[in-house]
């Protein structure tokens, strides 16, 4: 065969070879697609038969005729493409200069302002001026943050300052040698009212301006004393958050950012939940608490309180009757996912479905990381009003023999089990009624109902310094902080932070990739290697036969 049948003939034995060799994976790798293989036979077979009975010398003289009107063709096709290529960048050009817009193309969007930020600034009732003190060879990291907050508000002016020019301005301002050897951001409101910065990334500027305008004032108590997740470096420390890869120092400093004030509260030794509690965090005990601590949470609900629990599996805590009496059922369990779970660890999965409707989780759309979470489930009896925040896959379920799973080191879904899409977290309000004695700040009085709020989650992990800034884990952990506090305007999407391109794969995702490197890339590689073999051969025809005519 010659020509485009010798083509043909040698694309259909490619495609009938890889089939073959897909069969006989197949016994090895269960994995193995039968339609890759079908798909691959039927296309070899089709090939080498229409090869057979192609035609080669009608196919030769069409190929030969006519090479002098495809030249004119498409070398008039070329300039008409290089005419409008000209054009189209001109006008590009020319729009440029009438209109402007940035792009970002970074992998995690660092170079866009969050959606937390331009909603601040969209909101903005009153002039701001930005005054950044930068020598010239130091200004410009700065200043391209910086120039996205001017342009995303005409309530924005920003001006750069060189200190060793402006002597004058600097003195009046106060800064001193050390500040300017930092660098320093003053934001300034018309009324006088001026705060410094000398920390440059966005969250610490969003966050100072959001103090300067509207500082919430409210504060934030975790609870101690019972093996909790450590938020502090240590005793006296308060502020230095804690650093280990196991604790909640970046969560407390992420309430911070919100303008929340953060503090430990040892109740055993206060008796009842301080009166300025915006909100009760108790992440992941695994001691009991006392039952006047129990009763003081209680109570704290009770006349209006917002309690966040987080609580692993299987931790040693005494909370279960109390959330229990409020209608939610932590499960003795682990739940497993095979199909949607960090690099394919069944037993690290992330969320897979939020509620759209509240606002804790309605902004939410990538999803969050859960190591070794529980099932949280609600109380159809319960007379209480509560929503399933974020659920696991399809695909998972909560292995609840644990101790068979141990000795056996398999874990397989049983008739014991909870299949999915199992509930991982709640919120809501218990309607309980408050305690005689105790009236509700909120306006309610003694006996009345009292608008408290919960939200528990069953893995304390996820708010860890190791997974906080795991894909929507901060926003997950804030937003149900902002929900507490009932500062639902601030719940938003926050800043991406720079960090190295990674791709989390599902278990699809990585057999995809075993198909593209075992089957489809290799076979591409042939269909490209036959295409070269032919045109070469294509070439030393043409040359025999020019050869040939001469003599």
């Amino acid at each position: 065969m010659t020509g485009t049948a010798a083509l043909l003939a040698a694309l259909g034995a490619v495609a009938i070879g890889f089939g073959l060799l897909s069969a006989l994976l197949a016994l090895l790798q269960p994995f193995t697609d039968p339609l890759w293989i079908a798909g691959n036979l039927v296309v070899g077979v089709a090939l080498l038969g229409t090869a057979v009975f192609m035609s080669l010398d009608t196919l030769r003289a069409r190929m030969r005729s006519g090479s002098g009107r495809r030249a004119g063709k498409y070398g008039t096709s070329a300039v008409a493409s290089a005419l409008l290529g000209v054009l189209i960048l001109s006008l590009l050009g020319f729009l440029s200069t009438r209109y402007s817009h940035r792009f970002d193309v970074s992998e995690a969007g660092v170079h866009t302002l969050s959606q937390q930020t331009t909603e601040l600034l969209a909101g903005l009732d009153r002039d701001v001026s930005i005054t950044a003190f930068f020598s010239e060879s130091e200004a410009p990291p700065i200043q391209a943050l910086l120039d996205r907050y001017a342009f995303a508000s005409d309530r924005v002016t920003l001006r750069f300052v060189d200190p060793n020019a402006e002597p004058a301005l600097v003195e009046e301002l106060g800064l001193t040698s050390e500040d300017l050897a930092r660098g320093v951001v003053r934001f300034a409101l018309e009324s006088g009212e001026s705060t410094t910065l000398s920390e440059f990334s966005e969250p610490d500027v969003t966050n100072a301006l959001r103090k300067l305008l509207k500082s919430t004032g409210k504060k934030v108590y975790f609870l101690t004393g019972h093996n909790e997740r450590e938020t502090v470096a240590g005793p006296g420390d308060e502020g230095d958050w804690a650093n280990g890869p196991d604790t909640w120092g970046r969560a407390a400093g992420a309430l911070v950012n919100e303008t929340y004030a953060v503090e430990p509260l040892l109740l055993a030794a206060r008796g009842e939940v301080p009166e300025d509690a915006s909100a009760l965090i108790v992440a992941g005990p695994t001691r009991p608490l006392l039952e006047s601590e129990i009763l003081a949470i209680e109570r704290y609900v009770a006349r209006g309180g917002s309690l966040f629990v987080a609580i692993d599996p299987r931790a040693q805590t005494n909370l279960y009757d109390l959330l229990e009496a409020w209608g939610i059922r932590l499960g003795d369990d682990v739940i497993v996912d095979r199909a949607l779970a960090l690099f394919g660890q069944a037993t690290t999965p992330m969320a897979a479905e939020y509620d759209a409707e509240h606002p804790i989780t309605t902004l939410l759309r990538e999803p969050a990381i859960f190591p070794m979470v529980r099932s949280v489930e609600l109380d159809p009896a319960a007379e209480a009003d509560f929503t399933i925040l974020a659920k696991t896959g399809n695909e998972s379920w909560a292995e609840r023999d644990l101790e068979a799973s141990r000795t056996t080191g398999r874990i397989e879904f049983g008739p014991e089990d909870l299949p999915g899409p199992v509930p991982i977290a709640v919120a809501g309000s218990p309607h309980r009624a408050s305690d005689a004695g105790h009236p509700d700040p909120h306006g309610a009085s003694a006996g009345e109902a009292a608008p408290g709020r919960i939200v528990v989650f069953g893995d304390s992990d996820f708010a860890t310094n190791e997974y906080l800034d795991a894909l929507r884990n901060r926003d997950l952990f804030v937003n149900s902080i902002n929900w507490l506090a009932g500062d639902v305007e601030q719940i938003a999407i926050r800043p991406n932070v720079s960090r190295a391109s990674t791709f989390q794969m599902t278990q699809e995702q990585f057999r995809l990739i075993q198909y593209l490197s075992l089957f489809v890339l290799p076979e591409a590689i042939a269909v490209l290697g036959v295409f070269t073999w032919w045109s070469r051969r294509q070439g030393s025809v043409g040359r025999a036969a020019g050869a040939g005519g001469g003599r």
